[in-house]
């Protein structure tokens, strides 16, 4: 089969293009800009195109018939490649319609990741151990990883281990073996309009899953009976010291983990070789990943992944300086009020303006200033943009001895990364 996939350097296409490639399929693929998923794919083989204007789809159409078209939920409808595909007639579908698919065609069982924050670690915890046991395992991470490549199916493989995110109602499409929950917070408005509708989503995607494991805090018990097995861990009775991983919701999202190999696939009497190989965890790309000496990166744009990561950070070293860049105008109009204390762990915020994709025009630009009025260390911020001037600040601050922690979904990963 030829597939064409449209938005291939991102997150959640890419590492499906290398699990197609690795099944036989031939991989073509198209994005606006070079990445770390670019880099890797191309590192294996896979023509990519930089530039969407159809020019290369019709190219490929013309010398190797395509079979399906694959696009990101970020395309919109308007799309010269999706505009395109259509016209030609070839079969257009997003990844979850691609990646149900193919799960069904290999008879593989799911091991779905779910939750607001930490999907994207525990995602490459859970194939961490699969590789790390021995058990062959196909599966899809959302970012680079040191171990492996981001998407990889297996032949010899009877699990699935995917980070199955809720943007677009993506995870509703899926009926998982088992599933993991990392955390519930609301979050995108721009595809779930109201805090009910978000958690009314998670309600529907543990109901279509066999078996759920997560903190009780995480998930309203009541009248979930009727789904199936429910494997609730008590935050305040269960003690996860015994992970050595910095972060405390690292332990808490690695313990899933732990829960996952122990209770439900095998594992159980080997319990000490399981917090060896979880304690043993290289981490994955862009969380909390360690650029330089004393400079970090995150992708966190969420007040409780900016909690969770400082905290982190603060395990590390006692004085943290955080450079943050907002994602979306549009999520932050829904969570501006909750930005309050977590900055306190930060002995200094900078604070860039906010990065814009997918808006709604009707919002107005929140200014960074609109966005920091309840931050209880007020004093502390320093209202800056990405350029020359913040990065002599950002070396200045690491050559005095300081952790620089930059943070965000946005350009600013790929601007630190340049300066480096």
């Amino acid at each position: 089969m030829n597939v064409y996939f449209s938005g291939i350097g991102g997150v959640g296409i890419g590492p499906l293009a290398e699990i197609a490639r690795d099944a036989g399929h031939t991989i073509f693929g198209s994005d606006l800009g070079e990445g770390l998923v670019t880099e890797e794919l191309r590192k294996q083989g896979v023509e990519v195109n930089i530039g969407q204007d159809g020019t290369f789809l019709k190219t490929v159409q013309a010398t190797t018939p395509l079979d399906w078209f694959v696009y990101t939920a970020a395309l919109p409808e308007n799309h010269p490649e999706l505009v395109l595909a259509k016209q030609i007639g070839i079969r257009t579908g997003k990844r979850d319609e691609f990646l149900a698919d193919f799960l069904e065609q290999h008879n593989l069982k799911l091991i779905a990741i779910a939750g607001t924050h930490g999907k994207t670690t525990t995602t490459g915890m859970a194939v961490w151990s699969f590789l790390q046991r021995g058990i062959p395992v196909s599966y899809s991470i959302g970012t680079t990883v040191s171990f492996g490549p981001s998407g990889k199916y297996d032949p010899d493989s009877e699990y699935f281990v995917y980070e199955c995110d809720e943007y677009d109602r993506n995870f509703l499409h899926f009926n998982p073996y088992i599933s993991l929950i990392t955390s519930v917070d609301y979050d995108h408005p721009d595809t779930y309009p109201t805090e009910k509708s978000y958690f009314d989503a998670f309600n529907q995607f543990i109901g279509q899953s066999k078996v759920v494991i997560c903190w009780k805090k995480d998930v309203n018990a009541d009248n979930l009976s009727k789904y199936g097995v429910l494997h609730l861990i008590d935050e305040t009775t269960r003690d996860v010291s015994f992970i050595n991983l910095a972060g405390l919701h690292n332990r808490q999202n690695a313990y899933l983990v732990f829960s996952l190999f122990v209770d439900h696939l095998g594992a159980a009497g080997e319990e000490e070789e399981m917090v060896k190989i979880l304690n043993a965890f290289p981490g994955t790309d862009r969380r909390f990943e360690k650029l330089a000496d004393n400079i970090y990166s995150d992708y966190g744009h969420h007040p409780e992944e900016i909690a969770a990561t400082l905290q982190m950070a603060r395990e590390l070293s006692q004085d943290v300086v955080l450079v943050y860049q907002p994602h979306q105008n549009w999520r932050q109009h829904s969570i501006r009020n909750q930005y309050t204390d977590q900055f306190e762990v930060a002995r200094k915020v900078y604070w860039t303006p906010t990065y814009l994709t997918r808006e709604n025009p009707d919002y107005p630009i929140l200014a960074p200033e609109e966005l920091t009025t309840n931050i209880t260390n007020k004093d502390s911020i320093t209202y800056t943009d990405l350029d020359d001037a913040l990065w002599d600040e950002i070396v200045a601050v690491r050559d005095s001895g300081s952790l620089i922690l930059l943070m965000g979904a946005g350009s600013i990963d790929s601007w630190v990364r340049g300066k480096l």
